[in-house]
C-alpha cells in the first residue's frame, strides 16, 4: 500500500499552517525570461517567516502532535533553516524546542535559534554525533523527534509552497526545485503531479553535492560527499522516504557548477532586486546553463530561501 503523503495531506497541512506562515509572492522578471527563453515564475520563499520554506513543514509537524506529545516538546538536529523553523513553530504552540547543533554552526544561525526560544545542545560536527546527541536529548526529555526532511508531516508541509504556486499560476509546463535531503522536492512533486500530471518536475543540485542525481542513476541512495558547495542548504543526503518519492515522481535531477550558481545569484540580486541564498538559485542556474527543452514554456521555480550573510555573499 502506498503510504506516501498525498494531495489531501498537503491541503490539510496548508489549512493547518495558514495562520502561522506568509503566503509568499510569485514574482516574474522579463530580463531573466529573455536570458532563458522561457516565462519564469518565482515562488519567493525568501520572504517566508524564518527566511525559508522550512517553516511550512516544521509548523505542520508541530501542530500535528497530540497535546500529550506536544507537552514534552520537540527535538531535532540541524545547523540550518530547519533549526530556526522548528524553534519558531514550537514557540507558536507554546512548547519547548530542543535543537542539536554542531559546534561550528555559524553564529548567525545559532543566534536565530536562540532568538526563537530554541534550547541548543552542541555536538561535534559530524552526522553520527548529531544523531547520538539528539537521541540523548529525547531520552532525557521525552521530546518528539522532528526530522528535517525524513518525515511525512514535513514533506506535506513543504508541498504547500507548490500548492500555492499552482493556485496563483495554474498552467505551468514545468516546476523546478532545489534538492538536498529531498523534503521540498518530494512535497513539490506530490503537489504538482497530483494537480497537473503532465507538468514536468525537475530537481536541481550542485555538481559538488550531486548525490540525488547519482542516486537516480544508480537506483539506490548514494551518500552526499563532503560539504564543499556554496549552496550549503543542499549538502544533505536523501532518505529512503524522500528517495522513493523522487524516484517515482521527478523526471530528472539537473546539476550545475559553482560558478554557474554564483552567476545566477548575481543575476537575481541585480535583476530582481531581492536577497536569496545560493541554494535558492540553483534551479535558475539550471535554466540558464542546461537544455531542458523548455524554450517558450511556462516554468515555476521555488526560490527556497534568503538566509545568507550579506557581508559575505559568495559572488
Amino acid at each position: 500500500m502506498d503510504t506516501r503523503p498525498n494531495l489531501s495531506a498537503i491541503r490539510a497541512a496548508h489549512a493547518r499552517i495558514r495562520p502561522f506562515i506568509h503566503r509568499t509572492p510569485v514574482l516574474t522578471c522579463s530580463a531573466l525570461d529573455a536570458l532563458v527563453g522561457a516565462s519564469l515564475f518565482f515562488k519567493c520563499e525568501n520572504f517566508q517567516k524564518v527566511g525559508a520554506f522550512k517553516i511550512r513543514g516544521a509548523t505542520n509537524a508541530v501542530l500535528s502532535l497530540t497535546d500529550e506529545e506536544a507537552s514534552r516538546g520537540v527535538a531535532t538536529h540541524s545547523s540550518g533553516n530547519h533549526a530556526a523553523a522548528l524553534a519558531l513553530a514550537a514557540r507558536n504552540r507554546g512548547i519547548a524546542a530542543h535543537v542539536v547543533m554542531p559546534r561550528n554552526a555559524p553564529g548567525i544561525k545559532v543566534d536565530a535559534v536562540r532568538g526563537y526560544g530554541g534550547r541548543i545542545t552542541f555536538c561535534e560536527p559530524d552526522q553520527a554525533s548529531r544523531e547520538a546527541k539528539v537521541a540523548d536529548v529525547i531520552r532525557e526529555t521525552g521530546a518528539s523527534l522532528i526530522h528535517p526532511y525524513d518525515d511525512d508531516r514535513i514533506i506535506a508541509g513543504q508541498g504547500t509552497a507548490a500548492l500555492e504556486l499552482l493556485e496563483d499560476v495554474p498552467d505551468l509546463d514545468a516546476v523546478l526545485a532545489p534538492v538536498g535531503g529531498g523534503g521540498l522536492l518530494s512535497g513539490t512533486a506530490i503537489a504538482v503531479k497530483s494537480l497537473l500530471p503532465k507538468t514536468r518536475v525537475v530537481g536541481c543540485e550542485p555538481a559538488l553535492a550531486d548525490d540525488a542525481a547519482a542516486s537516480m542513476r544508480e537506483g539506490r541512495i548514494v551518500p552526499a560527499r563532503p560539504p564543499l558547495t556554496i549552496a550549503d542548504g543542499l549538502r544533505t543526503s536523501l532518505s529512503e522516504r524522500t528517495y522513493s518519492i523522487i524516484r517515482a515522481l521527478v523526471e530528472s535531477i539537473a546539476v550545475v557548477e559553482e560558478d554557474e550558481i554564483r552567476a545566477a545569484l548575481r543575476l537575481v540580486l541585480e535583476r530582481m532586486k531581492i536577497v536569496v541564498e545560493p541554494s535558492a538559485v540553483v534551479p535558475l542556474a539550471v535554466m540558464l546553463n542546461r537544455d531542458l527543452d523548455l524554450k517558450g514554456k511556462r516554468v515555476g521555480i521555488i526560490l527556497s530561501g534568503g538566509n545568507v550573510d550579506v557581508g559575505n555573499l559568495p559572488l
